[in-house]
């Protein structure tokens, strides 16, 4: 197949980003493409066969764009361009520049990374209740504690809670010292950490004292009708189906949920049936302010290897079922 040349014009600056440290981005699109990258004074000139330097080209004029909004370029970024190019997606990375959900104290701006993800915004903002399901890495918490820390700041709601259920991740940690919020602590930690970063702990401390944020373990909302508030449910696959039922039964008049979990990893006991798999399939013939947002490996944010880590996942567990399926045939 004939070679051809195809040239993009880029800024020194635009071209510095889309290297990367190391040529590391240009060579993952190099091997994903099989095209030759070079730099070339005040352009790019990509050499390869017709389609795969086409290909190329888009990508390096999407992070182009995608610089010239005021973005560094992440690994991420280049690994999301490539699939949607591979995927024949004709959305480009920076038509997601102008989502800015709100910032973070440090006055970076929170922004949905992949089209899922924005998918998965816009759904909270138009319904009431909305359920994030995806593996580790997707955003689903961290999205969702944006949207509801930007609800809170613009008067939306009077009031954000976050609940999770207190169950052990395939560990018995014991008795643990202290008083009871001292125990459920531990289990809530991720939500503070998500909280600091977006609001600072200054900001978290003055409003919790205030009664107006609140992050407390699933068995608190018990007996109580939520009304006016921004709720976010985390880690719902580990709840049971009365505790799933219980909590989405307070809700009151004003109020928004979020529902966010990993069908994948239950940490509850063997033969325990799940209340999000239950509350899916219960509500799914109810269309009027309830969706439902799958996110996939392609929306990790995280490390690369965290998107090979849920990928393998992926594929083992999948293997497995299989496996069990031929057995169960093999008997009946």
């Amino acid at each position: 197949m004939s070679e051809i040349e195809s040239v993009v014009s880029l800024s020194a600056q635009e071209m510095k980003e889309i290297f990367g440290q190391l040529d590391e981005n240009v060579k993952k699109i190099e091997k994903a493409l099989f095209v030759k990258i070079i730099a070339r004074g005040d352009g790019i000139r990509i050499i390869g066969d017709k389609v795969n330097a086409e290909r190329a080209k888009r990508i390096l004029e999407d992070l182009g764009n995608h610089v010239r909004k005021g973005n560094h370029i992440e690994t991420q970024n280049v690994d999301y361009a490539i699939s949607m190019e591979k995927g024949g997606d004709e959305t480009h990375l920076s038509d997601l520049d102008d989502e800015i959900i709100c910032r973070t104290v440090n006055g970076k701006p929170i922004r949905p990374k992949t089209f899922n993800q924005k998918k998965y915004v816009d759904a909270i903002r138009e319904n009431m209740i909305v359920f994030g399901l995806g593996p580790a890495g997707t955003g689903k918490t961290y999205l969702a504690m944006a949207m509801a820390i930007d609800a809170f700041r613009k008067g939306d709601v009077n009031r954000i809670i976050l609940t999770r259920p207190a169950i052990e991740a395939g560990e018995n940690l014991g008795f643990l010292p202290g008083d009871l919020q001292s125990k459920v602590d531990p289990y809530l930690r991720p939500l503070y950490d998500a909280i600091y970063q977006i609001m600072g702990a200054e900001s978290y401390l003055s409003n919790s004292e205030k009664g107006l944020i609140e992050v407390a373990p699933l068995a608190y909302m018990r007996g109580r009708t939520l009304d006016n508030a921004f709720i976010i449910l985390d880690e719902a696959q580990n709840t049971t189906p009365a505790q799933m039922k219980m909590f989405l039964t307070r809700i009151g008049f004003g109020s928004k949920v979020v529902v966010t979990g990993d069908p994948t990893q239950k940490d509850l006991p063997y033969g325990q049936i799940s209340g999000l798999d239950v509350a899916i399939r219960v509500l799914e013939g109810i269309d009027e302010d309830i969706a439902e947002v799958t996110l996939t490996s392609q929306d990790v944010v995280r490390h690369p290897v965290v998107q090979k880590i849920v990928l393998a996942y992926e594929e083992y567990e999948k293997k497995q079922n299989q496996k069990a399926r031929s057995k169960d045939n093999k008997r009946s």
